[in-house]
């Protein structure tokens, strides 16, 4: 696979106690993947934001790249690190339907650019984007 993959490290700044991994914890164990699995990793993209809304800065340079062919892949240490909101995980998901993404990564879950591939990415983005209205006590 030659692919061209954007590492993705994202940790949210509100709710510091909850965060699973740090952002040096992340970037390592997706380092170690990548070089495991040898994939191509051509850059690599740090948010210290959280991604309950969408308008995440470095997300949305990073999707501008993606689109502009600059590389094929994600490598992210969880589903939940991209998208925690409808519109970024539909933004995602329409971008896999459209060739644009051949291939997200992530060393936790697995993944593939199928009907049924995409089912199971839309469960973690599901149960962020419930666990958020929960929250709000929607």
């Amino acid at each position: 696979m030659n692919n061209k993959f954007f590492l993705y490290a994202r940790k949210s700044t509100d709710v510091e106690d909850k965060q699973v991994l740090s952002i040096e914890a992340q970037i390592a164990e997706l380092r170690t993947f990548a070089k495991q699995n040898n994939l191509n990793v051509v850059d690599t993209f740090i948010e210290k934001q959280s991604a309950k809304i969408p308008g995440r800065p470095i997300f949305g340079k990073m999707i501008k790249r993606i689109e502009h062919g600059e590389a094929d892949g994600i490598l992210a240490w969880h589903p939940d690190r991209l998208a925690r909101n409808s519109v970024d995980g539909g933004q995602i998901i329409y971008l896999i339907d459209c060739g644009r993404i051949a291939a997200l990564k992530f060393p936790q879950f697995w993944f593939e650019p199928t009907p049924q591939g995409k089912f199971m990415l839309n469960i973690p983005f599901y149960q962020e984007i419930r666990n958020y209205f929960k929250s709000l006590n929607c």
